[in-house]
């Protein structure tokens, strides 16, 4: 017990040690680290070149906790009437999100042969967004207090709640269970997102006036007992702990959210970066040459898609060129949702070759997606849309009026 205990220490340390040193590189050249972390969790992974075996298990925890993390924290920058009002502008785009990013993946599993269950999962895996991955660029990039970013939260938010139903009735239509147990669960996921929201509405000022920002280490506890307590409720219910997380962010408000602001920020570091080395450590590299080309066009024609609806959405809702372009890249890595829905469909026995493309195609866009996000901050890129919106100017300017 004392040797297990031993190595794993050894194991975390080297591990966190590793991931400062690559952290400090990638910002050194003007990186985001996260293509960084899950290159190192595929080095020290199953099928990898040293194998992480005696900390797997703690990794795996910390990283479900670096994602509820990273919600919290989106959450706490919000009220709960902008998030009600915010998700009210964004239903069209999320309407506009599910067709142009489900489809592709439903048609391309129908293409391949591998028939409709296999699109059912992989429409779900080229359609929602990684929130963790997200949250995390737009933190590093400094553009949480952008004009986009509540544009590109309401669209992540309804992809999430979106899945409290697909969830439900992919594993119903999976187990061959039939329809009435996947809508029995997807009432009571239904509910409780309504009831946590009703909470924070009514009652979100009365809930941060009993947490006290006097007492720091109190406040610390507090709210991040409370956030993991709601996030694994919102899970058991068969409602996204991600989901119930945001929303406890939302619930809290004043200089309650302020405080937990400052004293989470380095948990969320710490933690978000064990998730993305996670999701590398549980990928094993030899499955996925097979399936790389045909991950690569997927990943290709998605995140073509995504850029589209986040242009689409900021356009929408009154945000100029510069923000539409910069919602519309954020918006393209995938991650824990697409991990979770391929598990499913491994669990259930469809189609083999599903599990191994899912795989290659989140690391794909994960990997490219936080790098292509960093476009807008480059100077030709800013004069390429600055001359994209001077032509809109002109061909909007109206003609002189012959005298």
């Amino acid at each position: 017990m004392q040797h297990d205990t031993t190595i794993l220490l050894i194991e975390i340390g080297a591990l966190l040690f590793g991931l400062g040193m690559l952290g400090r590189i990638g910002r050194r050249f003007g990186l985001s680290p996260i293509p960084l972390y899950l290159l190192a969790g595929l080095a020290f992974g199953h099928g990898g070149l040293v194998p992480l075996s005696a900390s797997e298990e703690f990794i795996g925890i910390g990283a479900q906790i670096g994602v509820v993390l990273l919600l919290v924290m989106l959450g706490l920058e919000y009220s709960a009437d902008e998030l009600v009002d915010n998700l009210r502008a964004a239903a069209p785009a999320g309407l506009i999100d599910m067709l142009l990013n489900a489809l592709p993946g439903a048609a391309f599993a129908l293409l391949l042969g591998w028939g409709w269950e296999a699109a059912l999962v992989l429409a779900g895996i080229t359609w929602v967004s990684s929130s963790g991955v997200i949250a995390k660029v737009l933190g590093d990039l400094g553009r949480v207090g952008n004009r986009e970013t509540p544009v590109i939260l309401s669209v992540l938010v309804i992809e999430d709640l979106a899945m409290a139903f697909y969830l439900p009735i992919a594993t119903a239509v999976l187990a061959g269970s039939g329809l009435v147990p996947g809508l029995t669960t997807l009432g009571v996921a239904v509910v409780t997102v309504v009831a946590v929201l009703v909470v924070a509405i009514r009652y979100g000022g009365e809930i941060s006036r009993f947490i006290s920002v006097k007492d720091p280490e109190a406040l610390l506890l507090s709210v991040l007992g409370l956030t993991l307590f709601i996030a694994g409720v919102a899970g058991e219910l068969k409602v996204s702990e991600a989901v119930g997380a945001f929303l406890v962010g939302i619930a809290l408000s004043g200089p309650v959210a302020h405080h937990a602001t400052q004293m989470l920020s380095p948990l969320r570091d710490l933690f978000a970066a064990v998730f993305f080395v996670f999701f590398g450590l549980s990928t094993d590299p030899a499955d996925m040459p097979a399936v790389l080309l045909p991950a690569f066009a997927l990943a290709v024609l998605t995140m073509f898609t995504k850029v589209l609806t986040g242009y689409l959405a900021a356009r929408r809702a009154g945000i100029a060129l510069p923000g539409q372009v910069r919602a519309g890249l954020a918006l393209m890595p995938r991650g824990e949702f697409s991990v979770v829905i391929a598990g499913l469909a491994v669990a259930y026995g469809v189609d083999a070759r599903l599990a191994p493309l899912a795989t290659a195609y989140v690391l794909i866009t994960v990997v490219t997606g936080p790098m292509l996000a960093r476009l807008p901050d480059y100077q030709w890129f800013k004069n390429l849309v600055r001359k994209r919106m001077a032509a809109q100017a002109a061909r909007a300017k109206p003609l002189p009026t012959p005298e």
